[in-house]
């Protein structure tokens, strides 16, 4: 793109930046609670992504981003590359590592032990059977906690949807419905219950006031900056058993 070209663009277009080849959305977002710019990749690296306080400037937050390509652009080299699962390889299971014993005389479905998951069947479709035993997993182990944090918040029970999200971990619509990212049963069980926790208190605020903030701490048993630490540190990681 040239300099004329993002001159002349559309304000209402995305801003982008091209980084190593790729090019990825600048993606902004003002918060209240915010006192300056922090600047991070998501954790797939599809997207750039800002957060600054209600009263910056969309403009100075991308020239912020492009001022700190070099550093974007090494975050970017160091994502895990995908790596599919295969026989003898290793699963990560509510924050464990598993090794896959391989086995085509045994029954498909997946069966744990210590420190190890059995399946059976073709080698060639064991990834698409440990992604649905996982999601299944999810699916029993996030409603457990939904019901949970629904109760202590003495709201009624919603009914949990799982996503393949790229860029976020969880939501809360308007309506109420909690959608929460699968992958979170691979992440240990203080952190996947920071995000469940975190989706509830949106069902009595809706929005991120110090008031949330407070039910939230209220809701979660853990430390929520130990949660959004690991995501921080570790959350990339998830993405790279089935992309």
């Amino acid at each position: 793109m040239t300099m004329l070209d993002w001159l002349m663009r559309s304000p209402r277009e995305t801003p982008s930046i091209e980084i190593a080849g790729q090019v990825l959305p600048i993606v902004v977002r003002r918060l209240a609670q915010a006192r300056r710019m922090t600047l991070r990749l998501a954790p797939d690296g599809s997207e750039v992504r800002l957060s600054i306080p209600r009263w910056g400037r969309t403009a100075e937050a991308v020239a912020f981003a492009r001022a700190r390509r070099d550093w974007l652009e090494s975050q970017l080299a160091a994502l895990p590359r995908a790596q599919a699962p295969a026989p003898d390889g290793m699963l990560t299971y509510r924050g464990a590592v598993l090794r896959i014993a391989h086995d085509p005389a045994r029954r498909r479905k997946p069966e744990l032990a210590e420190r190890t998951i059995i399946i059976g069947g073709p080698a060639e479709s064991l990834p698409a059977r440990l992604k649905r035993w996982l999601e299944g997993e999810a699916r029993a182990v996030m409603t457990e906690d939904l019901t949970h944090y629904c109760a202590l918040a003495g709201k009624p029970m919603r009914k949990l949807a799982l996503t393949s999200a790229q860029r976020r971990w969880g939501s809360c619509g308007p309506d109420g419905a909690i959608r929460i990212n699968w992958r979170l049963i691979m992440a240990p069980d203080f952190v996947r219950r920071s995000v469940v926790a975190h989706e509830v208190a949106h069902l009595v605020h809706f929005d991120h006031s110090p008031r949330f903030h407070a039910l939230l701490d209220e809701l979660f048993e853990g430390s929520i900056d130990e949660a959004n630490a690991w995501l921080k540190r570790e959350g990339r990681k998830l993405y790279a058993a089935f992309g």
